[in-house]
């Protein structure tokens, strides 16, 4: 069945570009123009018309793709037309009046194009991230997965895997033969240890993608009335926390997203900590400890000299993010009265004076996180759930196959076909048919 869409953006537009692909995409052009279709991507201006009473619709801009070099692999034609609704209202209900075209559900072209070879899965990951990108680093992440990074890395995994396991087969059925190394011992478990490394070193660095693809968490904290509700608005230059003088205002979390020099992040403000009878204040304490707990970076405030809160003060039962001590009111200070030693930043919510500063260092804790912002630039990392669960698996099939050292190859071979078909299940080669409807539902129609 050929499948057509609205490719481009909303409505309406200069132009509105409508995508064909199935082995009736050129027929159905033709229909509509009355002419041949072009040559492979050479355009043309042609003006199409209604099948049934002849009546001009619009004049197009057409490009033709042949399969099997084309985006889905199948035949694509693409129509420009001109973007108003009127045009792409009567453009769609002419094409959906010929028979084998019907209109594509969502991620459609794309699961052709994965299931005709022309991309992998974490490719197709990689596209829907691109295409849902907000931020700069987000961007780079997104190009370099859809490029083919992570499928590179693995396809080299797996291929190492099928060398190890032939060397296996090879001197199980043939020890006899000259040129079968008398030890496959000698070499193998080496290797073995080698790709562990290597994957674990991969788990490791792949914290950043996924926080890169889901935004850096900054929890904003400290006593009430220090600020925090203040700082909030003033970082995103509007009034989304209520700031009153009376404390306790804040009591559940407010997550705002942010874009800081191409990082995406999302700051939260918290309830200020301190000791409370109120059961729906102390509830509001309660998520921000866990807010902070569950934070890349803190943001902890004080509105005066006299708070001299260390780091080392600021514990948590879980995790312990790295935090910056922040004074506010700076404004309201006295110069001699402010300690720079017990603060990294000085700054005024309210005037703005500082803040500039405080988004610099908040800013360099993220790089730091990226290991220096290398995003995009060489570095393959994983950046879902999915992708670090199948390699904690490859992982522990290689552990496995490394425990059964003396044991017999044939299990040590059986641990690296495991791992093999992890790592097969991350590019789509092996077994995913129940991961396609997950992955393509949330790309847009005509993607």
């Amino acid at each position: 069945m050929t499948i057509f869409a609205l490719s481009s953006g909303t409505l309406p537009a200069g132009v509105a570009v409508i995508r064909l692909s199935g082995s009736k995409a050129r027929f159905a052009f033709e229909t509509l123009s009355k002419r041949p279709c072009p040559k492979p991507r050479q355009s043309i201006v042609c003006t199409l018309y209604h099948p049934v009473d002849n009546q001009p619709l619009d004049q197009v801009l057409v490009l033709y793709f042949a399969g099997p070099a084309s985006f889905t692999g199948e035949d694509i034609v693409e129509l420009h037309c001109h973007g108003s609704k009127a045009v792409l209202a009567i453009v769609l209900d002419c094409l959906s009046g010929l028979e084998g075209l019907r209109p594509a559900e969502a991620g459609e072209f794309s699961r052709r194009a994965f299931e005709n070879g022309k991309l992998d899965l974490t490719a197709v990951e990689g596209l829907g991230d691109l295409i849902n990108a907000e931020t700069e680093m987000q961007r780079r992440q997104a190009f370099q997965q859809m490029g083919g990074g992570l499928e590179t890395l693995y396809s080299h995994w797996r291929s190492r895997l099928v060398k190890m396991r032939a060397l296996i087969e090879a001197d199980l059925d043939f020890a006899d033969e000259e040129d079968v190394p008398s030890d496959v011992n000698d070499g193998l478990f080496g290797e073995i240890d080698a790709l562990r490394e290597e994957i674990d070193q991969h788990l490791d660095e792949g914290v950043v993608g996924e926080r890169v693809r889901d935004g850096f968490r900054i929890a904003l904290i400290g006593a009430p009335n220090v600020g925090k509700s203040s700082l909030l608005n003033a970082l995103v230059k509007r009034d989304v926390a209520i700031v009153m003088d009376q404390p306790g205002t804040t009591r559940d979390v407010i997550e705002v997203p942010l874009d800081l020099d191409g990082y995406p992040v999302s700051i939260f403000d918290t309830a200020g900590l301190r000791q409370t009878s109120d059961d729906i204040e102390r509830e509001g304490i309660r998520r921000s400890r866990v807010t902070a707990e569950q934070a890349d970076l803190i943001v902890h405030l004080s509105d005066g000299p006299n708070d001299t809160v260390q780091r080392d003060e600021l514990k948590f039962s879980g995790n312990q993010p790295r935090t910056l001590m922040v004074l506010n009111k700076m404004d309201l200070i006295e110069s001699d009265q402010k300690r720079i030693e017990h603060f990294d930043c000085m700054i005024s919510a309210r005037t703005g004076e500082g803040l500039s500063s405080l988004l610099e260092r908040v800013a360099e804790e993220i790089s730091d996180l990226c290991a220096g912002g290398q995003v995009g630039a060489g570095r393959v990392v994983w950046t879902r759930a999915r992708h670090k669960h199948l390699l904690i698996e490859a992982r522990d099939a290689l552990d496995q196959s490394r425990n059964l050292e003396g044991l017999g190859l044939e299990l040590v071979a059986e641990s690296l076909r495991q791992c093999g078909d992890s790592l097969g299940r991350l590019i789509g080669v092996i077994d995913v048919d129940d991961l396609l409807d997950v992955i393509f539902r949330d790309f847009c129609i005509g993607k």
